[in-house]
């Protein structure tokens, strides 16, 4: 039900209401949430985004550089993928990492881009 925007107390404790008691005013704050985080989305950069946006628990964070160490580690270019947007992929991986804390070297992160090069850039690779 998203954030705990709308809640109410329940034996001393507040807990987030069901939509169905939602009110007028329960659903305007919903409402000038989700356009906060739109206007947040469009004005950022994807690199901005990542340092501002909540990060959850350690669990999450965990969790989320995990998933990113993995799609780091079995990076590849795709056959229909540009050099271009295959780097601007590569770079909003290693990016997120580094906001959570989870970084590699300029070296590393060179050669892992080499390395995921196809076949037909080995020449290229190799001069580099």
């Amino acid at each position: 039900d998203g954030p705990r925007l709308v809640s109410k107390v329940v034996n001393g404790e507040c807990v987030s209401k069901p939509r169905d008691e939602y009110s007028v005013l329960d659903r305007k704050k919903l409402q000038m949430n989700a356009k906060a985080i739109h206007m947040i989305f469009c004005v950022l950069s994807p690199n901005e985004y990542n340092k501002v946006t909540y990060e959850g628990t350690n669990q999450v964070k965990e969790s989320k550089i995990s998933m990113l160490v993995h799609e780091y580690e079995m990076f590849k270019m795709h056959d229909d993928e540009t050099i271009t947007s295959m780097f601007t992929r590569f770079a909003n991986i290693t990016n997120t990492l580094k906001s959570l804390g989870k970084s590699y070297s300029n070296i590393e992160m060179m050669r892992k881009d080499l390395r995921s090069l196809p076949i037909a850039w080995r020449p290229k690779v190799t001069a580099i």
